[in-house]
C-alpha cells in the first residue's frame, strides 16, 4: 500500500463533475496520450466509461486509470445469494397509506453474526426498472464487520451512502474517503469498492440510484451561489494495493448477485484522471435557503443533488436535506403545511428532531409519503405552530433528508411487517393526524 502522507492532498473541486488527476507515484499519468504504448511503470491502461460515448460533453462521464492488473482478469461469475437486496420492478401493488418505521436495531443486539455492509443491505422500498435505469430503491445498512477479503461493484446504479450511526472507511478503485453521520459518498455505478467500520457497529441508508446520474441542481433565480457549493465536494486521490491476495469480488448486475475470485487486490490504480468519481460531501456545508418575509418556499430550496429524469424540471430522483436553519417568516405557519404531492417522499432522520413530527419519527428511523398521499404536522404540533410567537427561532441539532422521486415507491414485504412480526412498521403512524380537530366557524372570522 502506498504511504497516504507522500500523495498530494486533493480535496476542493472547482465544479461538480470537474476533470481531475491523480497520481500515487510521479510520472505515472502519461502526458498527451491516454493509452501510450508502455504506460509508466508498466502498467495498464483501462477506461471506465460511465455514459455514452456520444452522450453531450457536459454529461459524459469516465475516467482513465493506470493500473497494475486489468479488470478483466478473473475467474467465470457465479451466483451469490444475498437474499434482501432486491431490485425494481417489485411484483406486488403499493397502498396509497402513510407509512413510519423504527430503526433497524444494530446488529450486535439482533444476532451474534458477524455482518458487514455488503451482506447486511436490505431494500426497504423501490421504484422505476433497473434493467430501463430508471427509478431508484432505498436501502438500510446495519452491520457489525469490515468487509475482509472481498470488493464489491454495482452495475445496477450508482449508491449514495447516508451514515446514521458509525464511521466508514470506504477503499476505492480510485481512492479512499471516511465518512460518518452528517456526511454522504457517491460512488459511481461499476466502481469497485470496499467498506471498512472504524467503529464497532454501523448503521444507516443507501439510495441505490437506477437512473441519470447524480449533479447539482440548477440554481435558477437564486444566482450563483448557495444551496450544495462545488468547492466543497471531495475527491479521493490515488492510493494502490499492490499484493496477490486472494479477494473475492461481488458484483450487482441484472437484479443478481454475482461472485469471481480474483488473485490480487482490485484496489491497484496507481494514476487516474477523469470525471467519472466518488465524491464526498459533508451535509453541515450545505448554504441554507429560506424566506425573510412570509410563507416558506418549496422544499426543492434544500437540494442537494438531483437525477435528472425525461421530463424537464422533474426528478428521477432528489437527495433533500432539512439541516439547523433559521426561521423568521411573518405571519406564517412555520412547520411544513399539510400537503398532497405527485411526487412521492422517502424521509429519513440522521440525528435529532424532525419539526413536523417531533413524536415517533427517530433517527435511524424513516417515512413514506407517496403521490397525492395527504400528510403534513402532527396534531400537537400544529396546534403548537398555530399558536406560536413568530420572533426569530433557530432549528438545531437536527438533520433529516428526503428522496423524492416522480415514480411511486413501493415499500418491499420486509418493510411492510409490523412490529408484533419482527418488523419496524409502526401500525399506528394514521393516528398522529387523529386528534386534529375541526375549527371552522361560519359565523366567526
Amino acid at each position: 500500500m502506498t504511504d497516504l502522507s507522500k500523495i498530494q492532498t486533493q480535496t476542493a473541486l472547482s465544479g461538480f463533475g470537474s476533470y481531475l488527476t491523480s497520481e500515487a507515484l510521479p510520472g505515472a499519468l502519461p502526458v498527451g496520450k491516454n493509452s501510450p504504448q508502455r504506460p509508466a511503470y508498466g502498467l495498464y491502461a483501462e477506461t471506465l466509461s460511465g455514459s455514452a460515448f456520444t452522450a453531450p460533453r457536459a454529461t459524459n462521464m469516465r475516467t482513465w486509470t493506470y493500473r497494475i492488473w486489468p479488470s478483466a482478469r478473473h475467474e467465470p461469475f457465479q451466483p451469490y445469494t444475498q437474499a434482501t437486496w432486491l431490485t425494481a420492478p417489485l411484483d406486488h401493488r403499493c397502498s396509497p397509506q402513510q407509512y413510519r418505521w423504527d430503526p433497524l436495531p444494530m446488529l450486535d443486539k439482533l444476532s451474534a453474526k458477524p455482518t458487514d455492509f455488503v451482506d447486511s443491505l436490505v431494500t426497504w422500498a423501490a421504484n422505476g426498472d433497473a434493467r430501463a435505469q430508471t427509478g431508484m430503491a432505498v436501502l438500510l445498512y446495519s452491520c457489525n464487520r469490515s468487509m475482509q477479503d472481498r470488493a464489491f461493484y454495482n452495475a445496477d446504479g450508482e449508491m449514495l451512502i447516508v451514515p446514521q450511526v458509525g464511521r466508514l472507511q470506504i477503499m476505492t478503485e480510485l481512492g479512499e474517503h471516511t465518512i460518518g453521520p452528517g456526511e454522504i459518498l457517491l460512488l459511481p455505478r461499476g466502481l469497485r469498492f470496499r467498506v471498512v467500520l472504524l467503529d464497532a457497529q454501523a448503521r444507516g441508508y443507501v439510495c441505490e440510484n437506477y437512473g441519470a446520474h447524480f449533479r447539482l441542481p440548477e440554481l435558477g433565480p437564486i444566482g450563483s451561489n448557495g444551496l450544495a457549493n462545488p468547492r466543497d465536494f471531495s475527491a479521493p486521490h490515488a492510493a494502490y494495493e499492490d499484493n496477490n491476495k486472494s479477494t473475492q469480488l461481488v458484483a450487482k448486475f441484472d437484479g443478481g448477485l454475482w461472485q469471481t475470485q480474483l488473485d490480487h487486490s482490485p484496489f491497484d490504480v496507481v494514476a487516474w484522471h477523469g470525471n467519472l468519481l466518488p465524491f464526498k460531501y459533508n451535509l453541515e456545508h450545505f448554504n441554507t435557503i429560506g424566506s425573510v418575509s412570509f410563507d416558506h418556499p418549496d422544499p426543492s430550496i434544500f437540494t442537494v443533488l438531483t437525477s435528472p429524469s425525461d421530463l424537464p424540471g422533474t426528478a428521477n430522483v432528489d437527495f433533500v436535506i432539512f439541516p439547523p436553519r433559521w426561521l423568521v417568516n411573518e405571519d406564517t405557519f412555520r412547520p411544513p403545511w399539510y400537503h398532497r404531492n405527485v411526487m412521492s417522499e422517502f424521509m429519513g432522520l440522521i440525528k435529532g428532531v424532525y419539526d413536523a413530527k417531533p413524536e415517533g419519527f427517530v433517527p435511524g428511523g424513516s417515512s413514506l409519503h407517496n403521490s397525492w398521499s395527504g400528510h403534513g404536522p402532527d396534531a400537537p404540533t400544529h396546534n403548537k405552530a398555530s399558536t406560536a410567537q413568530l420572533i426569530p427561532h433557530k432549528l438545531t441539532d437536527t438533520m433529516a433528508f428526503m428522496f423524492e422521486s416522480r415514480y411511486v415507491i413501493v415499500p418491499t414485504v420486509a418493510a411492510l411487517k409490523v412490529a408484533a412480526n419482527g418488523g419496524q412498521l409502526q401500525a399506528d403512524y394514521h393516528r398522529c393526524w387523529s386528534d386534529l380537530k375541526s375549527n371552522f366557524s361560519a359565523t366567526t372570522r
